[in-house]
């Protein structure tokens, strides 16, 4: 009886502690560049997004355009281009395949400024399908399973492209409607602020949804770089938030964001009933 009441009592004192505050953002004045760069085992023309801080929530990021954008490995060299023009996105001219025996660089030169990084691919692996299952008061399915959150093998994250847009009755609507993208993280470390965590938004889905389910291999420092990313962003505001902080990086001074070589591994699923 009396661990209940202890229960009990750290319930309420924990409910009692929440209220309502306003939380000016500063606006940020420096000329930081955030880079989203991933090369892939995958035949197709590699991509690296550049981007602008902003300095309100949910705001969308200017793109960091007229940048050169170049990327290597001990056999070749690789020039972006910026497609479409004042995107902040660069592709490659011609496609190519990453691989784990190779050293990657990635080299940025944006208004006056040189930014560096290297990387390298962990090898891929074979998966078991993800679980799905269907919601309590509508015929509707929802992803119950993908990976356990913590691991002690190697880290990965999971990218999960759901499309119902050939499904009967909702083959008339915006393709925005019947298509979703989910991400997952399979990480060696387990945080508190992971564990208790704010709800996410449950995507619901009807039979005959093609899930693509794709497995992105991830050196350890690329998977530092994520766990302190979703300190910052999925994983604050639970019961136990943590005091913010910069995130990882592998990018040189006056740059933040990341660059890797992942290993992709996937199958296809349709949902059935």
């Amino acid at each position: 009886m009396s661990k209940r009441l202890l229960w009990i009592g750290m319930i309420l004192l924990a409910s009692g502690c929440v209220k309502q505050v306003d939380w000016p953002v500063k606006k940020f004045s420096g000329n930081l560049l955030v880079v989203d760069g991933i090369l892939t085992n995958e035949v197709k023309q590699q991509s690296v997004i550049l981007t602008l801080p902003v300095s309100q929530l949910n705001e969308n990021p200017g793109a960091a355009t007229g940048a050169t954008v170049v990327v290597s490995n001990e056999d070749s060299t690789y020039q972006l281009t910026e497609q479409p023009a004042n995107s902040g996105i660069y592709v490659t001219s011609k496609t190519f395949t990453a691989y784990p025996d190779k050293n990657y660089n990635l080299l940025i030169y944006y208004q006056g400024q040189t930014f560096t990084a290297k990387a390298r691919m962990e090898p891929g692996a074979y998966f078991q399908q993800l679980s799905y299952k269907k919601n309590e008061g509508n015929d509707l399915y929802h992803v119950d399973y993908v990976a356990s959150a913590f691991t002690t093998g190697e880290p990965a994250m999971w990218e999960l492209l759901l499309d119902w847009s050939s499904v009967p009755g909702y083959d008339t609507l915006d393709p925005s409607q019947t298509r979703a993208r989910m991400l997952f993280y399979t990480l060696r470390t387990l945080d508190v602020s992971e564990i208790f965590a704010p709800a996410v938004e449950q995507v619901s889905f009807p039979a005959g949804t093609i899930i693509e389910e794709r497995r992105y291999s991830l050196t350890a420092a690329h998977a530092e770089y994520i766990r302190t990313l979703l300190l910052e962003t999925t994983w604050q505001g639970g019961l136990f938030s943590s005091s913010s902080s910069n995130v990882a990086t592998n990018l040189s001074a006056g740059a933040t964001g990341f660059f890797g070589v992942c290993a992709v591994t996937s199958l296809s699923i349709t949902v059935t009933p």
